[in-house]
């Protein structure tokens, strides 16, 4: 049973080689996700800047819920900066709608 054992279990070189292809396979699904992520995340601060302008409920509310889509793909700061811009747009607009 040792000889057969001993032939199975892998050798400390092949156990580094192995350990490098794992590293190297959650890096790329790493990248995946954040730049699939990161294109939501764009398309979420856009909605929330152009919110401050035109439309700031509608768009605000817009680049709220886009921005949490883009924190769940990876993409939080992004996402988070999206979320702020949106509730900011929609709290400035409540405060000033009373003076238009």
């Amino acid at each position: 049973m040792e000889e057969t054992a001993a032939e199975v279990v892998p050798l400390p070189e092949q156990e580094r080689v192995m350990d490098k292809r794992n590293d190297r396979m959650e890096t790329s699904t790493e990248d995946a996700n954040t730049t699939e992520g990161r294109g939501i995340g764009i398309f979420a601060i856009a909605l929330s800047i152009v919110s401050l302008f035109f439309l700031p409920v509608l768009l605000g509310a817009a680049g709220i819920i886009v921005g949490f889509f883009a924190r769940r793909r990876g993409a939080t700061s992004l996402g988070s900066w999206a979320i702020g811009l949106g509730i900011a747009s929609i709290v400035i607009s409540l405060i000033f709608a009373p003076f238009f």
